[in-house]
């Protein structure tokens, strides 16, 4: 098998863990989490994203593009950090790598969560 999967309590995929030797990267090697944290002060919702580079084969992983809708925040984020490019193609890390075991987070502020998820990304062995 060549992944192996993980899986919350309700059954949902929340993630891929890589399970291989020698094989090239993908964008199933970055995990994308998020989950709702403490309001603003004003009582807008916060959530914070937490996007890991989970390639085991020490392969960096650069352009990560994740598919984000109109995404907008009450909050600022550092747009090196993450920003939105056009609709639905939000951009990680300044287009720069993530190395193996890498992360990166954030916080946003919104009335709802955004689904959010991986697009497309750029291997390097």
């Amino acid at each position: 098998m060549a992944w192996d999967h993980w899986l919350t309590e309700q059954g949902v995929e929340v993630g891929r863990k890589p399970n291989r030797i020698g094989e090239a990267c993908s964008q199933e090697d970055i995990a994308l989490h998020q989950g709702a944290t403490a309001p603003l002060p004003n009582g807008i919702p916060t959530y914070t994203v937490q996007i890991l580079n989970i390639c085991v084969t020490g392969c960096n992983i650069s352009a990560i593009h994740v598919s984000c809708g109109w995404f907008s925040t009450a909050r600022t984020i550092n747009p090196r950090v993450f920003r939105r490019l056009r609709y639905d193609d939000c951009l990680v890390n300044d287009g720069n790598a993530v190395p193996p075991g890498g992360s990166l987070s954030f916080q946003y502020a919104n009335t709802r969560p955004y689904p959010l998820s991986v697009s497309s990304v750029v291997c390097h062995p």
